[in-house]
């Protein structure tokens, strides 16, 4: 069972219908008609948040029962072990779309705003000197990363300073991707962008084409 599967559960046992739902959490008309994966972190919020009595962990990990225990110890919740992706209106990180990435760098001056952005405050990767957190778009990456994972990004000041194999989102000029960097023996001008699905070849990319590198720190993933 997956997460929209529980979530339906819930609604079906609670007697909720999509419409009212959507009312009670501020979602557009229709929005639970045409969900087909789980929703975005900011939906799931917004849920939690209205029927306060549903189990996050049920939901998101299929832990424990449907329903919150009224008399359980919040120091023995599973939560406590798992990054929390909670909205903050102050601080945090912001979450900002992958191909606002070179805005954000601050190369495109009419780039998003991080005062725009929706943050969120997840300590682990505050520790890890997590500068912004985006969104994966499409399946490149899998199976490490898949479409819909939230990723904790470190800006590189120094291009010259890479830990060759790790994963980056790279703004080119051929926009904004997230990719396993490598050296080129053969040319120190360019670099190797290698996908962990077999299915994407691998391509070289001048160094001059990159206009700003963050290391993905961590990640967070709803099954």
């Amino acid at each position: 069972m997956q997460i929209i599967d529980r979530l339906f559960e819930f609604f079906r046992e609670n007697h909720l219908s999509n419409y009212k739902v959507e009312k009670a959490c501020g979602l557009t008309n229709g929005y639970l008609r045409n969900l087909r994966k789980a929703p975005s972190f900011e939906i799931l919020e917004k849920i939690f948040s209205t029927y306060p009595e549903l189990n996050r962990d049920w939901v998101l990990y299929g832990e424990g029962n449907m329903l919150r225990s009224s008399d359980a110890d919040p120091s023995q919740s599973n939560a406590k072990e798992r990054p929390v992706l909670k909205e903050v209106t102050k601080g945090g990180l912001p979450l900002i779309p992958i191909d606002a990435v070179a805005g954000f760098n601050g190369w495109d001056e009419c780039g998003v705003s991080e005062m725009d952005c929706t943050h969120y405050d997840v300590p682990d990767f505050e520790t890890a000197h997590a500068d912004f957190l985006i969104r994966v778009s499409g399946s490149s990456m899998y199976p490490k990363y898949s479409s819909g994972d939230i990723l904790a990004c470190r800006k590189i000041d120094e291009i010259t300073f890479l830990q060759w194999g790790k994963v980056y989102v790279i703004d080119s000029r051929q926009g904004a991707m997230v990719k396993r960097l490598f050296p080129m023996e053969s040319n120190a001008d360019m670099v190797l962008c290698k996908s962990d699905n077999p299915n994407y070849p691998p391509f070289e990319l001048p160094k001059e084409e990159i206009r700003s590198l963050s290391i993905v720190v961590g990640a967070i993933r709803l099954e």
